[in-house]
Order: structure tokens, then sequence, then C-alpha cells
């Protein structure tokens, strides 16, 4: 068995397919398997899949129908047996180091995670090129070539993972700040596989990794935080709003706070979940709530109305935190005429 799995789903992404999976088979580290899940991508991604299978016999290719990323991921986990797991999206790529210094990491502190970030630099510099009608496909990112000494990376070890996880924006001159595992992201962590193999992701949703992520936390893993920007992610380039689209998303923020808040309600010491209520539920609800303004149909009014509706009756929205989180409490209460 491999000591790592690195489940990547695939769809529709023959033009980053090779860079993604060029950077797992550059790794320092090289004992791990790829689990690639084709989840019915209609481009010549199954052609790129099939070329570095053959190459190395660590990519193991799974085909499936098109369920969508948490169906993708939850097929890779099935077929994963690493005793770590990382999760990498088809269109992004990492350091040449994230596997050696996140497994030596696990294994130095007994962690059931090790959370490293992303780089922050190469993101927004992807975006500025966009603008001014730049190449950003062949950009590498300068910290792509740097060199850890595993020895000298500063880290901090946790039993509390709920005392640094956060959704919240803090300002600079807090003492913490650079210890904060920020966001919900999935791909920036190395987990236990024994933590996380029975908690599925939800799917045919959108931002799935907030509900899985709040159910990872409640088992109160052991976690080394090793704020190192070892991946290359790829921001989306869109930006049409569309009443549809929108309705999705603020749907999917709906069915993972109410899938986040039933754990919670249901497993959570009081500790547990005032931290989570503090900060992740009400940033979420908050955001849910701002996609009302870009609905432009009656019916889509209609299905908002019947998300919060529900939120409410399950006891959801309650215990706001902030002045901003009684706020926005209250503007749903009136939205759904309570």
């Amino acid at each position: 068995m491999p000591a790592i799995s690195i489940i990547i789903p695939v769809y529709n992404v023959e033009k980053y397919l090779r860079r993604c999976l060029d950077s797992v088979l550059n790794q320092t580290f090289q004992d791990w398997q790829a689990i690639c899940v084709n989840d019915g991508s209609p481009d010549n991604s199954a052609a790129i899949l099939d070329e570095y299978a053959k190459r190395d016999p660590r990519f193991v290719i799974v085909t499936k129908e098109n369920g969508g990323l948490s169906d993708a991921r939850n097929a890779g986990m099935k077929k994963a047996t690493g005793d770590y797991i990382m999760y990498l999206d088809s269109d992004d790529f990492i350091h040449p180091q994230t596997m050696e210094i996140a497994y030596t990491l696990a294994v130095r502190d007994g962690s059931d995670i090790v959370s490293f970030t992303y780089d922050r630099i190469y993101r927004p510099q992807l975006m500025v090129r966009h603008v001014l009608k730049m190449d950003t496909d062949n950009v590498v990112p300068m910290r792509m070539h740097k060199k850890y000494n595993i020895k000298k990376i500063k880290t901090r070890v946790t039993d509390d993972v709920f005392e640094y996880a956060t959704e919240r924006t803090h300002n600079k001159f807090n003492p913490k700040r650079k210890w904060l595992i920020k966001h919900c992201q999935v791909w920036k962590n190395l987990y236990k596989r024994q933590l996380i193999a029975d908690i599925p992701f939800i799917k045919g949703i959108l931002f799935e990794d907030f509900p899985w992520w709040s159910r990872v936390m409640l088992r109160n893993p052991r976690v080394t935080i090793a704020p190192l920007p070892l991946y290359f992610y790829i921001p989306n380039f869109g930006g049409i709003v569309l009443s549809a689209k929108q309705l999705r998303i603020m749907q999917s923020l709906c069915t993972g706070i109410a899938d986040a808040y039933t754990a919670y309600a249901e497993g959570a010491t009081d500790y547990q979940m005032q931290r989570w209520n503090a900060e992740f539920k009400w940033y979420f609800i908050r955001w849910a709530f701002r996609k009302i303004k870009y609905l432009s149909t009656d019916e889509d009014m209609a299905a908002a109305r019947k998300c919060f509706v529900d939120l409410e009756k399950m006891g959801a929205l309650s215990n706001p935190p902030y002045k901003w989180a009684t706020q926005t409490r209250d503007e749903i209460m009136q939205f759904i005429g309570k």
C-alpha cells in the first residue's frame, strides 16, 4: 500500500491536465498513488490519463459517468489505499516537495491532518494578466522552484482544531494570524485515511468543502499547521452572474449549512458548537443570503425563501454571534415573513 493516495477528479481540463499530473510525477516523495477519476469528461482528458497510466503504474484511472466533483472525490476515495489522503483539482498543481513535507510532518507529530496553504501571489498575478489579456497558461510561479529544508520549517501542532480553523478575516496584528487554518478548501491538507474514510462529500452541490470540513473538525483531529504555499490554485476567470447559477449556489450553501448543523446539533460539545457557529456557520449563512439580490424571477425567490424557512425550522439560524450576524438574521426573518 502506498503512503499517500492523491485523488484527482478530472472533467474537461485537457488544457491543464498535463501540468497537474506532471506536478505529481515530479514529487520528491515517491511512495504515492494518484487516483485520477475521469468524471465523464467530454474532451481529450481520457487520452491524457491513459498516456500517464502507461508511463507510470502509480497513476490509477477510474472512469465513471459524470456526477460532479463530490461524486468523483467519493469514487476516488473508494479506490484509495494509502495511509494518507490528499486532494488535487485537475486544473491546479502542487510544489515538488508537497508530499515529502506533509508526510514527514504527519509522521513526526503523529498528526491526523497536516495543513498548508496556497500561493497567494500566484493567483492575483494570473488575475492581473487575465485583465491585461496576457498569457495565463504558461506562467510558472517563482515559489515552484523554492527548496525547503524540512528540519527548519516552523510548525504548530494542536489537538484543538477549533482554536485555529476559521472563515473569518483577521487583521495583520493578530498574533495567531500566521497559524490560522483559513477557509474550507479540502485540497490544502494531508489527511490520515482512517479519519475521513467514512465522511463522503454531498453529491450534487457546490461548495461541498464546507459541510465536509465541518464534519472532519468534529472528530477533533490532531493537526500540524505548516503555513507554506505548496498549492498553486488557478482562479476562475468567469464572472457572468446568472440568476439560475446564483440560486444553485444559494441552495448548495443552505444544504451544506443544514448538513453540518445537524451533525453539530447531534454530536458537538458546547465549545465545538460555539466555535463553529462563530467561525464558520454565520459566514456561510450571510454568503447564502447575499445571493438573493441576484435572483430575477418569482420562482427563484420562492425557492430561496423555502431554503431559509427550512434552516429556521431546524434551528440553524440561532445564536448569531456578531452584530452583523444579528442584522443578517433579522433580514432573513423579514424575507421569510417571520
